[in-house]
């Protein structure tokens, strides 16, 4: 292989690690910062949302405020003052702000929670108790708070047993993320991370191939001119 070969070998191999391996770091890095800014992950540690979730079930969740979350929405948040603790509680959104959450019609597996006068189908229940502890209440949801339940309600917690506190009700600020069943997103973002490191070290073994090409190109001996005989 000529010289002038070798050196255009080495060149195109430079330019192909630097840029090989610049857009790894950048779809590595990116992927990363952007998981780790919307997304989180936790474990389950109690039964107050059997069986949706039990002890041992690892979760997702976007990390969106409470402003925005739905009716129906498996919310995490952080609430020190009430239950001693900073770790999130999770429990699921049953009223927003202005809805009107009244307990109970009917009885037994027939009872109903109504919001805003509409009974409420839970089919996440556990056993399709949707009572739990025989407690009534009857709560208008302040606007900028939430009325959040366990989907497990003999066993859970909740907005039932803090009615001096607002009767019970959580600030939207205090929510941290909404639990997601959805995994393609998280996996899309673990597959673009390894993506991203594997492109990078496909970069740096371009650059080391360029090297070793540019080595043997200073190893090549330089023909002497011919002499000419006068």
């Amino acid at each position: 292989m000529g010289k002038e070969t070798m050196s255009g070998k080495g060149r195109g191999l430079r330019v192909a690690a630097v840029v090989v391996g610049l857009l790894g770091v950048v779809l590595a890095v990116g992927a990363f910062a952007y998981g780790r800014s919307s997304y989180g992950s936790s474990t389950i540690s109690s039964q107050s949302m059997a069986p949706t979730y039990r002890p041992g079930d690892r979760i997702i969740y976007e990390q969106v405020g409470g402003g925005d979350v739905h009716r129906g929405d498996v919310v995490l948040f952080s609430a020190p003052d009430r239950y001693g603790f900073s770790a999130s509680v999770m429990q699921r959104v049953v009223g927003v702000g202005g809805d009107r959450v009244v307990c109970c019609t009917g009885s037994g597996t027939a009872a109903r929670i109504t919001v805003n006068g509409k009974p409420l189908t839970e089919p996440y229940v556990k056993q399709g108790d949707v009572d739990g502890v025989h407690k009534t209440y009857d709560v208008t949801v302040p606007k900028g708070r939430l009325f959040l339940l366990g989907d497990n309600r003999a066993n859970s917690m909740d907005s039932r047993f803090f009615a001096s506190d607002h009767d019970g009700t959580v600030a939207e600020s205090a929510v941290r993320g909404r639990v997601t069943g959805d995994r393609a997103v998280a996996s899309g973002i673990g597959v673009a991370v390894i993506g991203g490191v594997l492109l990078a070290l496909v970069g740096i073994g371009l650059g080391i191939a360029a090297f070793v090409v540019r080595r043997r190109q200073r190893a090549v001996p330089v023909a002497p001119w011919p002499v000419q005989r006068v």
